[in-house]
């Protein structure tokens, strides 16, 4: 039950690195800051995490990487419509 816990807790913690730059990104429509290659790269790991939780059945990483990816999505979209 603890394993499941802290799996959650990492998740959570994990998959909102992301929102804060998403929101700012969104209200300023600044995204010159932003790398493409890191955000591209980022998908890819949340790709791969995704694939590796399924592989293991672990509902927590499943969950995470999910939210993760569609965060990791959103910025990308929303860098290549706001980029100069």
């Amino acid at each position: 039950m603890y394993t499941e816990i802290i799996g959650y807790m990492a998740a959570l913690i994990g998959t909102s690195i992301m929102i804060p730059q998403a929101y700012k990104s969104y209200k300023t429509k600044k995204v010159d800051d932003l790398s493409m290659v890191m955000l591209i790269i980022y998908v890819f790991n949340c790709i791969l995490w995704e694939m590796y939780g399924l592989l293991i059945h672990s509902n927590p990483m499943i969950a995470c990487n999910i939210v993760a990816l569609i965060i990791a999505i959103i910025q990308v979209i929303i860098k290549v419509k706001y980029r100069k």
